[in-house]
């Protein structure tokens, strides 16, 4: 390879290597009172976005206090992941709805 392509193909590299390592957005859909899935897996970086399907809002308030969403009837909304560990999270109006969130490191 010529001298003068290489700046171009690192580059290219550098580039393949940040794409590979972009945050992703994992669903979980809310419907009929509950979380589905209620066991999700994400990355640190990675955005959870709770699509509620009921005809009620709920809330994804993780138990720690960290965070606390509101996802109106019909709608959606997420939040993202900040730091590796494991999350338990419920809804506030609806006590018994639960789900769990694995994060690991990116």
């Amino acid at each position: 390879m010529s001298s003068r392509y290489l700046p171009a193909f690192m580059m290219l590299i550098l580039a393949a290597s940040f794409h590979s390592a972009r945050a992703d957005k994992v669903p979980v859909t809310i419907k009929e009172l509950a979380f589905s899935p209620v066991q999700v897996q994400a990355k640190v970086g990675d955005t959870i976005e709770w699509i509620n399907r009921d005809f009620v809002a709920h809330t994804a308030t993780a138990r720690s206090g960290e965070w606390d969403v509101a996802v109106a009837a019909h709608k959606s909304a997420s939040q993202a992941l900040s730091k590796a560990g494991l999350v338990d999270y419920y809804c506030r109006f609806h006590p018994s709805m639960h789900g769990t969130i694995t994060v690991t490191p990116r």
